[in-house]
Formats: C-alpha cells, sequence, structure tokens
C-alpha cells in the first residue's frame, strides 16, 4: 500500500496533466512506459531549448545555489534542498520541496525581507494562461513546507530583445493575485486527483480539453476514428457549425442536403465527394495565366532558437537556413538551386547571394504558401541590407499556387486540407514524401538545428546522411510545385478541349 502512494504521489507536471484532464493523468501515472509518452525530435529539442533557457535566466538572478542532482532523484533533491535552506542562501537555482504528498520544483527561489519569492522561468515569448496553475502549484507546496512565500512571478523571454544586446532578454511578471485566486481550489484538486489515480480508468468524455492548453498524447486512445470524408473535414469548419451537423445527424459530406447553403469551397468539396473525382472550376484557367515563364519555384526551410545567436534576431524568430529552387533557364530548361546552412555561423548573407542568383532570370517566383516565403525574404532584407534591391525584387515576383489549388480544385483523396503534402500525390500520382528520411517540416527544423550545431562534432558519414536528407527534403517541395503546375494546366488544356 504505501509503495502505491509513493507511485501514486503527485508533482506539478502531473497536476497540470489532471488539470486538462484526469484520464490523461490516470494514463500518465499508471502506465509511465507507454509509447504516447516517449517524446519525439521535436519535443525533445524543446526540452533541450527550454534546458538552455532555464540556465541563462540564472545569470539574470545572480548569486546562487544550484541544487544539481539528476531529474529523477526527488527525494534527494528535497533532501539537498532542506540543507541548504538551512544556511539561508539568498538565491537557490531549481530546489525542490514535497508537502500534501505533492512534489514541486522551482526554477528560482529568492529570499526577500518577508518572504520568499518563487520565479518560473518559461520559454515563451509571452505570459500564458496556464502558467498561473503551473506556479499556483509550487506556491502550495512551499507553504505547506513551511517557506512563507509571498510572491509569484513568471519570467518569460522578451520578444522585443535583438542580438546582440541580450541585457533585456527577459521579462519578469508578477502573477501573485491571480496565483492566490488559484489557491482557493487547488487542495481540493489535488485530493481529487490522488482519489481517482487509486481507482480504475475514470470516464471523461472527449472535447476541447483534448487540445487545449495542449495536445494530449492519448488523442488517439480516446477519438474514435472518423470515416472518409467527414464533416468536420470541410474546410476551416467552425466548431459551431460542425457540431449543428453532427446534432442532425449527418456524418459523411455525402450526407449534407443537397439545398444546404455552403460556402463555394465547402461546395466544391460535397460535389467531389458525391462524384468520387476531382472538381475543377473553369475559373482556373484565368488564374494559371499569371504564372508566365520563366518560373522559378522556390521553398525555404527555417530554424527557430529560443536564445537569439545572430544579429538582429529575436527569441523564436524564424530565421532561414536553406532553400531549393527549380528554376526554368532559357538554353538550359529546368536547372535546380539549393543552399544548406551546416555551420553556427550566421547563414543570412551567403542563402541571400545565392538566392539571388538562383531567381535572377525568374519572371515569377512561385511558392506554395507564399506569405512565408515572403516573410524569410523580409527578414533575409532587414539582415542583408547589402541585397535588399534584389531580394525586393524576388519578392515583388512571388506567386502563390496553394490559392490555385484551394479557391478552383478539390480531389476526395485531400482529406479536407489544402497542405502540400496532401495535395502533391493526389494530383501527381505516385510522387509523394512517403519516401523520404525527413518528410515533414517540423523534423527539417530538429534536424537542422542539430546539423548546424551538432554537425561538427558527428562523425562523417552521419553528417553527410543527415545533410543528404535536408537537401532531399527541400528539393521535394520546391519539384512537387514543378509538378502540380504541370497537371493544373493539363486540367485547364482537357477543359478547352471539351468545349
Amino acid at each position: 500500500m504505501a509503495d502505491t502512494a509513493l507511485a501514486h504521489r503527485l508533482s506539478k507536471s502531473r497536476y497540470l496533466a489532471g488539470l486538462q484532464c484526469h484520464k490523461q493523468l490516470w494514463w500518465r501515472v499508471h502506465e509511465p512506459d507507454a509509447p504516447e509518452l516517449v517524446p519525439d525530435v521535436a519535443l525533445r529539442n524543446r526540452f533541450a531549448q527550454g534546458a538552455e533557457v532555464d540556465q541563462r535566466a540564472r545569470g539574470y538572478v545572480p548569486g546562487g545555489e544550484l541544487i544539481d542532482l539528476p531529474f529523477y532523484e526527488f527525494d534527494n533533491k528535497v533532501a539537498a534542498t532542506r540543507d541548504a535552506i538551512r544556511h539561508d542562501p539568498p538565491v537557490l537555482y531549481q530546489p525542490w520541496f514535497l508537502a500534501d504528498e505533492t512534489y514541486a520544483g522551482v526554477d528560482i527561489l529568492t529570499r526577500g525581507p518577508r518572504g520568499y519569492d518563487v520565479i518560473e522561468v518559461k520559454a515563451a515569448n509571452r505570459l500564458k494562461p496556464e502558467h498561473v496553475p503551473d506556479v499556483a502549484v509550487q506556491v502550495h507546496v512551499l507553504r505547506q513546507s513551511g517557506l512563507p512565500v509571498e510572491r509569484a512571478e513568471v519570467m518569460h523571454l522578451n520578444p522585443e530583445c535583438r542580438h546582440p544586446d541580450l541585457s533585456n532578454l527577459f521579462v519578469r511578471e508578477d502573477v501573485t493575485a491571480a496565483v492566490e485566486g488559484v489557491l482557493v481550489g487547488l487542495p481540493d484538486e489535488l485530493a481529487a486527483q490522488r482519489r481517482m489515480l487509486e481507482g480504475p480508468l475514470p470516464d471523461v468524455a472527449i472535447g476541447d480539453h483534448c487540445t487545449r492548453p495542449h495536445d494530449c498524447p492519448f488523442l488517439e486512445r480516446c477519438w474514435p476514428k472518423l470515416p472518409d470524408h467527414h464533416v468536420s473535414k470541410l474546410y476551416r469548419i467552425e466548431r459551431r457549425q460542425l457540431l449543428e451537423y453532427e446534432a442532425d445527424g449527418y456524418a459523411s459530406m455525402a450526407d449534407l442536403p443537397t439545398d444546404l447553403e455552403l460556402s463555394a469551397i465547402h461546395a466544391r468539396q460535397v460535389r467531389a465527394v458525391r462524384s468520387g473525382v476531382m472538381v475543377v472550376e473553369p475559373s482556373l484557367r484565368a488564374v494559371l495565366a499569371k504564372f508566365s515563364s520563366p518560373l522559378a519555384f522556390l521553398d525555404f526551410e527555417t530554424v527557430s532558437l529560443a536564445i537569439p545567436r545572430w544579429p538582429g534576431c529575436r527569441p523564436w524568430q524564424l530565421v532561414p537556413v536553406q532553400f531549393s529552387c527549380h528554376a526554368e533557364e532559357r538554353g538550359r530548361g529546368l536547372v535546380h538551386h539549393e543552399w544548406i546552412a551546416d555551420g553556427p555561423d550566421d547563414p543570412r548573407l551567403a542563402l541571400a547571394q545565392a538566392l539571388v542568383e538562383a531567381c535572377a532570370g525568374a519572371r515569377r517566383v512561385v511558392a506554395y504558401y507564399a506569405s512565408f516565403e515572403r516573410d524569410c525574404i523580409r527578414h533575409l532584407k532587414a539582415a542583408v541590407p547589402g541585397l535588399e534591391r534584389e531580394l525586393t525584387r524576388i519578392e515583388q515576383r512571388l506567386v502563390d499556387l496553394l490559392p490555385a489549388i484551394r479557391n478552383h480544385v478539390y480531389h476526395p483523396d485531400f482529406g479536407g486540407s489544402f497542405s502540400i503534402k496532401k495535395t502533391l500525390p493526389a494530383l501527381v500520382p505516385g510522387v509523394s514524401y512517403s519516401d523520404l528520411k525527413i518528410a515533414d517540416g517540423e523534423t527539417a527544423t530538429v534536424e537542422l538545428l542539430r546539423l548546424m550545431f551538432e554537425g561538427a562534432t558527428m562523425p562523417p558519414d552521419e553528417r553527410a546522411a543527415l545533410r543528404r536528407a535536408l537537401l532531399a527534403y527541400c528539393a521535394r517541395d520546391s519539384w512537387a510545385m514543378v509538378k502540380m503546375l504541370e497537371t493544373l494546366r493539363t486540367l485547364v488544356a482537357e477543359q478547352l478541349e471539351l468545349f
């Protein structure tokens, strides 16, 4: 019984999981080795950058003593904290406490004239609502441990900070009043969570809490598998409207009444689903007229760093570090240009120079979701003012392939999405991302960081393989646009033949 009680002890992270959903907490405690709890590469990257932010934050609250023990030695950290507090240090980093059968670690604990200040460090650019209960459970445990906590703060990254001046990297916000409000009901919630953990898996209905404030790792266990072309796949459908359709008994798009008033995109989706074939609007012809040769097909990949490393960058800013460009060149046909950063130095000048050269002869520069490429180019203009004129010309030539598809074409295999990962295999059978070692943008971002900042320490074969995989992924994005535009032009030509 004692061992069970020990295993069911709560912690700050467990409490927050239970606050979102008791069923999620039950699984986390009773199935700690569940495959859903193994962090993927993106989560591991966030953990690593968060740890770097924590370490950097200590330099802004100097003079402290670090409780430096492995993360899993909870009781040893509690004991070490108790010993440290006896000699009354002004600041403690990573102290741990146990009270009310709940562990709580504090990022930074400072001693003031009347009590203690709990400082929770967040690798976010702003204070978020979910930060308040995070701090509240710490305050509760510390007060139950006998420490008079007078103030609670969240110390987060400052979006106004710009490298190389990191003196204002952090903002400290007083959340004491909000925390005191949460503390009123917190002991009851802790007790409810402990009682729940002693029983069987609780029955909790699915709902918005499954994805707020974070996606639950056990989503697939709870959410039923939806049939193909479910009404929830209507593009960007409002939740209110979706609930109305479901309440009226409509599951598939094909079930919707024929006289129902729908948006143009939704109506096109329904037509395609009912007919089982792709719908192509006659209006596509006029849209494709602006894709006039010679064309360049451009795709960027970016990295995002919590602590900026290059001049002018702010925390978590997306910085372009790779591009692929398939360009139509007179006398040479379609020529592939690519560039990738493979070291920690600022890559933007060399990338911008290569980009200007790649797009030099293009009348139009094609992108998919061009606002992203536009933001990348604007970032390069600010970082490389010597090429501002040339980069502005590229920006002015941008043309977006996404709305050409979204507003004029729908294939049943799109599955309600207009992402390039869904539209490419539907429009160009046999071409997809499934054969690539890196097959999505989030993984590419993490692996780019690894290549840039760890590549020098990798075995040469591993580094070369990673570089090839990243180049292949980015190249697939620009090649996908080449092939999809070819398909769209063929569809228009076939329509003209009918008339």
